[in-house]
């Protein structure tokens, strides 16, 4: 059943065209993924889907009663309502059935009730506790307080206003309350921003059981990999459809791609060669032939003709070092970390992360993961010396030159920028560059022309990310310390950087909620966990893969990630690279008949989209005869769709 169905959408903010000639449909129990570069028009379709923005063109027919819930990357308006009476509010009509039970339960009681009516009562009573009970009305304070917690809201701020929290705090709330409420279609704008790593799971396993459909637009990959299962992708103003999730739809895209180069060239070919023969006989003997080869020509390139396939915008990562370190790059030894005592106001220090006694040696990625809050970056600045340590030491080794990439980008400190700067000033800080040659670097960033001229603070999130990770690059340092650097990336750009990561021939320290960047490039994991009470954080060192980690924590122990700690990490690695070669073991058979079935698929689906829109038009015009017939062959079409997705999920998953 569809529960939303688009036709031609389009969009546009004056002049600038975002997306025209869309087609959609979200199906019940959809888990679609919704994937494009920064700026793609992503957002803006989504807030069209919500019925938040209106569309400049097409049509959105929405089924009967369908309730969306739509959550924003910005956070909603606050009320002077506490963060839990916020989420409480949602169960009004609930509560004020229990208000009913408890009036019914106070009549049962009373002496002057007779014996027929406490009969009548009885009965009454029975049937709405039934319900009230199937409803969850047992179980509010236990659904809210679940929620809050999952989402990483500690329970100091249950009890706060909502116009006292921080924008990331509202937006989590609002996400609690669009769990909690249950509409038909959950459409989300980045819900992983501003979640820890335990959030966004708990928040994997909530999704993975919802009832109705999802759209999310996500950065996330590992997130995406895990939810949905079909992907959406804007791409120059069109919008592409996959099956599976988002690695699926990484092979599937390349795979369209190739297909596409092939047939344009094949297509230009084809042009040159008839205009040459236009060109050669038109005038000779054979006017007549070249004349038709020019009509058929001219109708191809008017009806048939294929645009030309999208050109590779992506940045280009120049990430190297110049000086080699010794093998000791960093050692802690009894190492405190926090804030000193703030001068007249009698507190003493406030330590924040205690750091066991570690050696991390030249060529090793460390990551450095934990929940919000628990310390990750206090480590940091303390490693830069923006921070003194309150107990202990930390040494760098022989020759290390430290680059830094700071998750807020600007302001003052060790990497960071001025605002105020431009683009082209803020490269030219870290290395000055003969014009042209900054001009041209920043253009493997993707800063064309004026663009850089514009100051920092006209930027967004994610060309700022681009301008640092230029500066990164020039600096040609060995020892990189990277806070959340795939914030604001786009999912390519993330990719790009985790290449360079996997080729830079320095040691790494990386701070990210990324477990997709975690799980490619970590050969060590620096666990951190917060204190009791006022108890500092304290880590522990798990040297080994994420995957290792994740089994050893689940308790799931098979195979190569059994035994972590009996396995070198070069042995490790050359398991992983056998069992990733072995996974890409596809026939190139198989491979064609998934990739026809997949086109079958797409086929079948965009003529049940026409189908809807020819049964629309004819219910306006109360053709019933005409609605029966196209709603038949609809029905049909669907029957068809679901059959061959049973066969595609068996085919697919071959390929994982």
């Amino acid at each position: 059943m569809s529960l939303l169905v688009g036709n031609q959408l389009a969009k546009s903010y004056g002049a600038n065209d975002v997306f025209e000639n869309i087609d959609v449909r979200i199906e019940h129990e959809d888990r679609i993924g919704f994937v494009g570069a920064n700026g793609s028009g992503k957002t803006s379709l989504l807030r069209v889907l919500a019925g938040i923005e209106p569309s400049n063109g097409g049509q959105i027919f929405v089924a009967q009663s369908i309730r969306r819930g739509y959550l924003p990357q910005d956070p909603p308006p606050a009320g002077d309502h506490t963060l839990y009476e916020d989420l409480y509010a949602i169960f009004t009509s609930l509560l004020a059935q229990g208000e009913e039970l408890r009036t019914l339960e106070a009549r049962m009681t009373d002496p002057a009730t007779s014996e027929d009516e406490l009969n009548r009562i009885l009965i009454d009573y029975g049937h709405k506790q039934e319900a009230f009970e199937r409803a969850g009305g047992y179980t509010i304070d236990q659904r809210v307080k679940s929620v809050l917690s999952g989402l990483g809201l500690d329970e100091e701020l249950w009890h706060k206003p909502l116009a006292h929290l921080s924008g990331g705090q509202r937006t989590r709330a609002l996400l609690g309350r669009l769990l909690l409420e249950e509409p038909d279609l959950l459409l989300l704008d980045e819900p992983t921003n501003h979640l820890d790593v335990r959030s966004v799971e708990w928040l994997e396993g909530q999704l993975l059981a919802w009832k109705g459909a999802l759209l999310v637009v996500s950065h996330d990959r590992y997130f995406l990999d895990t939810v949905v299962t079909r992907v959406w992708e804007m791409t120059h103003h069109r919008l592409e459809s996959y099956r599976g999730n988002y690695s699926h739809f990484r092979r599937q895209r390349e795979d369209r791609l190739e297909r596409w180069r092939k047939e344009y060239e094949q297509q230009q070919e084809y042009i040159r060669e008839t205009e040459e023969f236009v060109r050669r006989y038109k005038a000779g003997q054979r006017t007549k032939e070249a004349q038709g080869r020019e009509t058929r020509l001219k109708r191809f390139m008017e009806t048939e003709a294929l645009p030309p396939p999208p050109s590779d915008q992506r940045i280009r990562l120049p990430l190297r070092t110049d000086i080699r370190s010794g093998d000791l790059v960093l050692r802690t030894r009894r190492l405190l970390v926090g804030y000193p005592p703030v001068d007249g106001n009698g507190s003493g220090p406030t330590p924040i992360l205690a750091v066991p006694d570690l050696d991390l040696y030249r060529g090793k990625i460390a990551a450095l993961i934990g929940p919000n809050g628990a310390g990750k970056t206090t480590l940091i600045r303390t490693i830069l010396g923006e921070l003194e340590q309150l107990q202990g030491t930390f040494q760098l080794g022989t020759g290390v030159e430290i680059g830094y990439l700071a998750q807020r980008h600007v302001g003052a400190g060790f990497g960071l920028m001025d605002s105020s700067q431009s683009v082209l000033n803020a490269l030219l800080d870290i290395k000055n560059l003969p014009l042209e040659r900054a001009r041209t670097y920043l253009g493997q960033f993707l800063f064309k022309g004026d663009d850089v001229y514009k100051s920092i603070d006209q930027l967004s999130g994610g060309q700022r990310s681009r301008i640092a990770l230029a500066r990164l690059t020039l600096q040609g340092a060995n020892f990189l310390l990277l806070d959340e650097p795939t914030n604001h990336l786009d999912l390519d750009s993330q990719e790009i950087l985790q290449d360079a990561l996997q080729q830079f021939g320095g040691t790494i320290l990386l701070v990210t909620h990324d477990r997709a960047l975690v799980d490619a490039l970590a050969t060590e994991l620096w666990v951190v966990e917060p204190g009791e009470g006022d108890a500092p954080s304290r880590m522990e060192v798990f040297t080994g893969t994420w995957r290792q980690w994740m089994n050893e924590r689940n308790g799931q122990m098979s195979g190569v990630d059994a035994a972590p700690k009996t396995l070198a990490p070069e042995q490790d690695q050359r398991e992983l690279q056998r069992e990733e070669r072995r996974q890409r073991q596809l026939s190139a058979r198989q491979q064609a008949d998934l990739d026809e079935l997949e086109q079958q698929i797409h086929r079948m689906e965009a003529r049940a989209i026409e189908l809807e829109a020819k049964m629309a038009a004819a219910s306006q015009s109360q053709d019933y005869e005409q609605v029966q017939t196209i709603h038949n062959e609809h029905q049909a079409v669907q029957r068809r769709i679901e059959q061959q997705m049973e066969r595609w999920t068996e085919m697919a998953a071959t390929v994982t």
